[in-house]
């Protein structure tokens, strides 16, 4: 009999909006399952484009072209370090339904509305995300479902863990993707509530730091936090909840 959420699943797939959402939300998380033996699969919607750089030798990258391939390479290492078997983007095969061209899912930016809480952007691009069809981008976790069949999807409650308009419609879509292939689906849990297993994994705290070093273009390490590029300090993530959808 499973007790935990996590015990005997073969595959997971966890669906984030940019490059370091996975490392910084769910790295222990990820470090977990792959230690209980899953394999263990990412989806990227976006690059990231539009995230602010850290001050230092990289700040030359920002509002370009080269700063999207810089973030790539930083989630390569990233995902390497957290032991990720395959990691997929957003719009392309096998990330994108069948009979369409692929596509690229600009990253839509954000306004901070307060303190820890973000809201959409007036300046969208037309290829953002976030105003993409929901039915398109559904489509598409849906055909990276489908050829990968995992045993449970992971990505943001429906809040987008705190507002970001990309985490909103990664939440929507990969829950409409799930539901539409019959799939468990899992949101994650910043606190401890009703219906949801809570996971405290300190254990996991040297590989998420290590991971989270690899972003060096949107955040620093310092000990046990991290400061954002723009100068938000928080202390690095090892715990988390997660809490079953109704996807039937």
């Amino acid at each position: 009999m499973r007790v935990s959420l996590l015990d005997d699943q073969r595959s997971v797939l966890f669906v984030h909006a940019h490059p370091d959402d996975e490392t910084i939300s769910t790295g222990a998380l990820i470090a977990e399952c792959v230690a209980r033996g899953s394999r263990v699969f990412l989806l990227t919607c976006s690059r990231g484009e539009r995230g602010e750089v850290v001050a230092g030798p990289l700040t030359a990258l920002a509002g370009t072209i080269e700063l999207a391939r810089e973030r790539e390479l930083e989630l390569e290492r990233a995902t390497g370090i957290l032991g990720v078997h395959s990691k997929f983007w957003l719009g392309e095969p096998p990330a994108r339904a069948a009979g369409l061209s692929p596509r690229r899912y600009r990253d839509s930016g954000m306004v901070w509305i307060r303190p820890g809480l973000a809201g959409p952007a007036d300046d969208a691009a037309a290829d953002a995300l976030s105003v993409a069809p929901l039915a398109e981008v559904a489509g598409d976790i849906a055909a990276l479902i489908v050829r990968l069949r995992p045993a449970l999807v992971v990505s943001y409650d429906d809040g987008g863990g705190y507002g970001h308009p990309d985490h909103v419609r990664a939440h929507e879509a990969a829950l409409a993707a799930s539901r539409s292939t019959g799939t468990p689906f899992a949101e994650v849990l910043e606190t401890p509530a009703d219906g949801a297993e809570w996971f405290d994994l300190p254990h996991r705290l040297a590989v998420v730091t290590d991971a989270l070093r690899a972003h060096a273009s949107q955040l620093t390490v310092h000990g046990t936090d991290i400061v954002h590029s723009g100068g938000q300090r928080e202390a690095i993530v090892t715990a988390a909840g997660l809490r079953l959808v109704p996807t039937h």
